[in-house]
């Protein structure tokens, strides 16, 4: 991000790993869903709307106060595909890049909006933003919650920065947390709406542990993924304070041209609801 969001052209280029990286989890992606075709095999989340008719539903602006709608809850089919694996880009702060603030005493927490033990305790600020995952076993239809399982979930600031590693920002922690899953499957984080920095569509990453004590001994991930925003809610809030370059990067983007969502969104696509106000929540079903 220009003036933000400090990468040189290596870094850039390097950014979630980039395309050369995503080919073969896009290729196994793009085959589970060809078998998916082949059986009548519904997907949770999936409308039955096309995925065009999706994108262009996102298309659509939306006023102040706004309800746009993305993966839906989940669904009574007998069946169902697991949330598409991708990459978790180079700044997961869980070990396997660098850092790992997943052993650190502070993770585990709702909030998290706000650096945590020896770090900087700088406060990300933006939008309001309520983050909502429900957890669910995919082996058994969607139709049974994942209760004790855990989600570290972490994003961008508004500047379009990565805590832990982004110039500025290396010794703070904030929009970064974990959490355990409770009797419906679901954890809830408070934080704020994320910038859309250079090359890549608005997202929220998360890893997905078959336990807490898995999640905070950074082991045994069982799923990573990201979620992404529909692009009414991002075109309302990026023209709020503090977000103005985000509103430049993102007319260069759209879902269907981001190397991450650009094989299909419809089970990572947020159904949100809010204002500018208000703050806004984000909700999606995770099949694991």
């Amino acid at each position: 991000m220009s003036g933000h969001h400090h990468h040189d052209n290596d870094e850039m280029h390097e950014h979630d790993r980039g395309l050369s990286y995503d080919l073969p989890v896009l290729a196994r992606r793009r085959m589970i869903r060809l078998l998916a075709g082949a059986s009548l095999v519904p997907l949770v989340g999936c409308s039955a709307e096309d995925s065009d008719s999706a994108a262009a539903a996102s298309e659509s602006s939306s006023s102040a106060g706004s309800s746009s709608t993305g993966s839906s809850s989940t669904g009574s089919s007998t069946e169902c595909a697991t949330i598409p694996n991708e990459t978790a880009g180079p700044y997961p702060g869980d070990g396997s890049n660098g850092v790992n603030v997943l052993k650190e005493s502070g993770v585990v927490r709702s909030d998290i909006t706000k650096s945590f033990g020896d770090s900087a305790g700088g406060t990300a600020e933006g939008i309001p933003l309520t983050v909502t995952l429900t957890v669910v076993d995919a082996a058994s239809g969607c139709g049974t919650p994942k209760k004790g399982a855990a989600v570290y979930l972490w994003h961008c600031d508004r500047d379009g920065n990565y805590s832990l590693y982004s110039e500025g920002v290396t010794e703070e922690n904030y929009l970064r947390g974990v959490q355990e899953t409770d009797d419906k499957g679901q954890v809830t984080f408070t934080s704020i709406f994320p910038a859309c920095y250079t090359g890549r569509w608005p997202h929220i990453h998360f890893e997905v542990y078959g336990s807490l004590e898995d999640a905070t001994a950074a082991t045994s991930i069982t799923n990573t993924s990201q979620l992404a925003f529909p692009k009414d809610v991002c075109d309302t809030v990026y023209a709020t304070d503090g977000y103005s370059q985000s509103v430049t990067n993102l007319g260069q983007l759209s879902l269907e041209t981001d190397n991450i969502f650009s094989d299909g969104y419809d089970q990572q696509l947020a159904t949100m609801k809010g204002s500018v106000d208000a703050g806004y929540t984000a909700t999606l079903t995770v099949p694991v």
